[in-house]
């Protein structure tokens, strides 16, 4: 049975929606992984940023870089010696499968060990805990002091934990009688304050929701486990079911759909939502996908069923529907037989919602939904296509027209795009009714059209009208290339460039590429963005470039169109076969200025010997399941590729751009010049040198060599106008050479993890250094040659972090005046900081936490532009006066500190902060009555500060207050002002309070 919460616990506290993505690790965050766990991680990653990604319009939101990421979705705390080989065991399988990243510690001792710094990072790095009690769980000091630090995340209203009794009662938990009694009783020499901590958590756990095994399911614990693994990916990814306000009409629309769907009744039903592109066919179908999926005991959403095909298979998307459905990321699909042969057996047992996106063939159908009875009563499949007739000889009965806009909800997107508001300005009325006439009601060409009218004046709307005029109605591919014949050329090369392969990009990577190759990346994408050419997806943690699939038909159509059964003659390569066709013969030719190849099977690459203005070669393996198997077998692939074709020239000297995931071989070609290569992005390959001898790359900018683990030692002078250098998780680099002045132009260098380097003395010589990543190295203390060389410099960011021999930070770190952050982290033996910080009057971000400081520098007030300041788990007793001066600080994080006991009289001059966190601050006694004045306040935290027991009675007036934590304290009563907040979201111990 499923255990409901006692009326006196804590309620559940609803996530922050976040988009999830599971193969994005925040290094930050890490404890420490295997290499061969982040080798996999890092990899997975990077096959996601050069394919094409879809985020979810499900959890979008925008991102913060102090915004809370999470290292695992799930912490499993429990008794090994009762549950480890049994139950946790299966749990921990139907969450892997689930695709929920869990840690379980496989290596501990319980029993007489004190619990690792490393285990309790995990626990705050975990979203969700799955507490196992068993009769020996109590016994484990160990897992009792787990215990002790989840529900302290979980209190926290940002986490949440789920108890399950797995052969003992909620009751002899919550009591501490019976087996748990017993096994609590061999502490019993022990403090009492300390197992006094130890059953308050206890009883706190036991009355939460969770999951009595015995009495769930008639004890059926496979039942339980699906159960468990459903209730916390609910936690985890919350649905929010209302229609997106911007999406204009479609709540009209989804309307319209409910009699073909019917959800709720016991059949089986596909159902199919034509129309033309650009009429929202997609959209329709996620966003219904979005809020009904919930109701539903499977799900998968495939997109792009046609380009994907092509691409790569029907196998590959039968895996994805399989996987999608079953929660099972282990199934392989060999051939397109075989594949069928599983989705009939398999996905029969499942209530499923299945989109398939895109469809064009019949045989896409055949493939993904054959038969109505391969599914159980009760599912739905949607299908969108452009071609009706797929839908008939598939026997779709059930067929629903996308409705165009109607010409008011068309006039209001219009309006939206051009004017910045749902109705056109009164001069410009008639003519706006007269553009998205030529529109036709398509909501992809009346965004376009709008956007690229935006702000232009009458000239231009009088020009654009007359070529509408030429362009028969519903040629919305010619409509649409109205707007990309207005583009400069340099931004029409970026555009298709998009279009063929940076579609799926994050925007940092794209910008590198298109700069490589001589372009002004970062202002061209901000054209093709406000003429809604492209958009900018927010994702997790980073920024992603997105295209209609209408607007990337256009493009593809563009490279193509004149010579379309001679890709040898297309400016742009991006498909296997088409490549294949290009280099068997050695036909390749000028015209191709890039090529993106997805590594499948052997290919053996004769061609680039004629494609002198080659520009941009991109070879990565992001088609394939990451696994050590797949690395070590292609690299034997290619090992083999180069011995046996040793003497050829693969690499064409006009190369700006090349990137190489997995590159096979230990340095570059020596046929290769490299003249004019710009960027070089080898991560994860078998380098030991770049070259064979000698050979210096003057143009080049960009070097990531990233996870080179044969990688002993490099001659930067090869590189003297070296920009940006990313030499992370090197583990075997020993030795930068470094002479004759080089490495002058270098801003950023990234060292993480690469702990057998003998000498970082280099870095004195970097005049032009403005980012340096230093964490993990364990220095033994703060480096004082990045203050020597860098006294005059621009050096703007420095992270020390996870250098925990480091006990001081000298005075001349004030020389470094153009500082903008400063990350130390976890230096856990740092006890002060030298006053001369105080003069880092560039400074927005410093990061303390961790450490041992006890004092702050009594002039911290003179950082005048610090924005970021995080003193979470220092030793501060009290607030220098002078922080109060700190007019544009926006969060002050003081959570943990434990010796904390009191805050400025004036910290309502802070003027702007809007995040104040003092969580767990057990000696603070009270909130200054100044704290009324923080305007731009909208959250403020202080679960857990037991002596706070009254607030300020205008607490009324932060009325950008947001959320509100008071749990855990001694606060009996809120200010009745506090009611009058609109949207408030207080997070209180219990119902009683008033």
């Amino acid at each position: 049975m499923i255990i409901s919460p006692s009326p006196t616990t804590p309620p559940l506290q609803s996530p922050k929606l976040r988009i999830q993505n599971h193969s994005s690790i925040d290094p930050s965050k890490q404890s420490k992984p295997s290499s061969d766990q982040l080798l996999i991680s890092r990899l997975i990653s990077k096959s996601q940023d050069l394919s094409s990604v879809s985020i979810s319009s499900m959890a979008s939101s925008s991102s913060s870089v102090h915004n809370k990421s999470y290292l695992y979705d799930v912490f499993l705390s429990f008794s090994g010696v009762d549950t480890r080989k049994t139950f946790v065991d299966h749990l921990y399988v139907a969450l892997d499968q689930y695709g929920i990243r869990t840690f379980k510690d496989d290596e501990r001792l319980e029993k007489g060990e004190r619990i690792s710094d490393e285990l309790l990072q995990s626990i705050e790095d975990s979203r969700c805990y799955i507490i196992i009690f068993s009769k020996n769980y109590a016994s484990s000091s160990w897992c009792l002091n787990e215990l002790l630090k989840i529900m302290e995340c979980h209190k926290t209203g940002e986490r949440t934990a789920f108890p399950v009794f797995y052969d003992v009662e909620p009751s002899e938990v919550r009591k501490q009688t019976g087996a748990v009694g017993d096994a609590l009783a061999i502490h019993r020499n022990m403090n009492e304050s300390e197992v006094g901590r130890w059953r308050e958590a206890l009883k706190e756990a036991a009355n939460l929701s969770g999951w009595d095994v015995r009495k769930t399911t008639n004890g059926h614990e496979a039942q339980v486990i699906k159960s468990i693994v459903e209730k916390v990916s609910l936690k985890l990814w919350p649905i929010d079911s209302n229609v997106d306000e911007n999406l204009v009409g479609m709540e009209q629309r989804m309307q319209a759909l409910d009699p073909y769907l019917e959800i709720g009744l016991n059949d089986v039903r596909m159902v199919g939502i034509k129309g033309m592109g650009g009429t929202g066919k997609t959209t329709l179908a996620r966003t219904i996908f979005d809020k009904q999926f919930v109701n539903f005991e499977g799900r998968s959403f495939v997109e792009n069923v046609r380009e994907t095909t092509t691409r790569s298979g029907l196998q590959k998307l039968q895996k994805q529907v399989l996987r999608d459905v079953l929660k099972d990321k282990n199934i392989t699909v060999s051939s397109v037989h075989e594949g069928t042969k599983l989705m009939k057996t398999r996905l029969r047992g499942k209530k499923v919602l299945l989109v398939l996106d895109d469809v064009d063939q019949r045989e896409q159908l055949e493939a993904l939904a054959g038969n109505p009875n391969w599914f159980k009563l009760g599912s739905r499949i949607i299908i969108t296509t452009r071609d009706g007739q797929v839908l008939e000889a598939h026997r779709v009965n059930l067929i629903h027209d996308v409705n165009l806009l109607s010409n008011e909800e068309a006039i209001c997107l219009f309006s939206r795009h051009a004017f910045g508001k749902d109705i056109p300005t009164q001069e410009y009325e008639r003519r706006s009714r007269k553009v998205v006439s030529y529109a036709v009601g398509l909501p992809l060409t009346i965004k376009v059209l709008g956007s690229d009218l935006r702000g232009k004046d009458d000239s231009v709307w009088t020009y654009t009208l007359e070529r509408l005029k030429t362009i028969p109605l519903k040629e919305t591919i010619q409509i649409l290339e109205l707007s990309y014949k207005n583009l400069e050329d340099d931004y029409k090369e970026i555009f298709l460039d998009v279009a063929c392969f940076l579609k799926g990009w994050k925007k940092e990577d794209a910008i590198r590429m298109l700069e490589s190759c001589g372009f002004d990346a970062k202002y061209g994408l901000s054209v093709l963005e406000q003429k809604s050419l492209i958009v900018t997806l927010k994702g997790r943690y980073d920024a992603v470039i997105d295209m209609h699939d209408h607007l990337v038909e256009m493009g593809k159509n563009i490279v193509r169109r004149e010579h379309p059964d001679e890709p040898n003659k297309h400016s742009r390569l991006w498909i296997e076969e088409e490549i294949e066709h290009a280099m068997a013969d050695n036909s390749g030719s000028e015209a191709t200025k890039c090529i993106d190849l997805n590594i499948t099977r052997g290919i053996y690459l004769k061609g680039f010997g004629n494609m002198k203005k080659l520009r941009c070669l991109i070879v990565n393996h992001g088609k394939h399941k990451v696994s050590h198997d797949l690395v070590n077998h292609l690299w034997y692939f290619f090992g083999k590729f180069w011995k046996h074709d040793k003497g050829r020239r693969y690499f064409p000297n006009s190369l700006q751009y090349l990137y190489w995931s997995i590159y096979p071989h230990w340095c570059l070609p020596k046929t290769f010049e490299a003249n004019n290569l710009v960027a070089l992005e080898m991560s994860y390959s078998k380098i030991k040198q770049l070259w064979e001898g000698e050979k210096v790359m003057e143009k080049l900018k960009f070097l990531n060599l990233s996870y080179a683990e044969e990688l002993g030692s490099l001659d930067l002078g090869l590189t003297p106008n070296l920009e940006r250098l990313h030499l992370e998780c090197c583990y075997k680099l020993v030795a930068l050479d470094v002479h004759g002045g080089c490495l002058k132009s270098l801003v950023y260098l990234n060292l993480t993890e690469c702990k057998c380097l003998k000498s970082i003395s280099f870095i004195e010589q970097m005049e032009s250094l403005e980012v340096l990543d230093l964490s993990w190295l364990h220095l033994r203390e703060f480096p004082d040659y990045i203050i020597i060389g860098h006294s005059s410099s621009s050096l703007l960011e420095l992270n020390l972090s996870y250098n925990e021999d480091i006990e001081e930070v000298p005075s001349s770190v004030g020389n470094l005046y153009k500082l903008v952050s400063l990350n130390l982290t976890r230096c856990s033996n740092l006890k002060s900081l030298p006053g001369s910080i105080c003069s880092l009057q560039h400074l927005t971000t410093l990061k303390l936490g961790y450490t041992r400081i006890e004092e702050l520098p009594e002039d911290l007030g003179q950082l005048e532009c610090l924005e970021y300041l995080y003193l979470s788990r220092t030793k501060v007793k009290h607030l220098p006066g002078s922080i109060c001066m700190l007019r544009h600080l926006e969060t002050l994080d003081l959570s943990g500190c434990l010796r904390l006991e009191k805050l400025p009289e004036d910290v309502g001059q802070l003027e702007s902060l809007e995040k104040l966190d003092l969580q767990h601050c057990r000696n603070l006694r009270e909130i200054p009555n100044s704290i009324c004045k923080l305007k731009c306040l909208k959250q403020l935290r202080l679960g857990g500060c037991k002596r706070v027991e009254k607030l300020p009675d205008e607490l009324g007036n932060l009325k950008c207050l947001q959320y509100l934590e008071v749990w855990g304290t001694g606060i009996t009563q809120l200010p009745q002002s506090i009611y009058s907040v609109k949207g408030l979201k207080i997070n209180k111990p219990h119902d009683e309070l008033l």
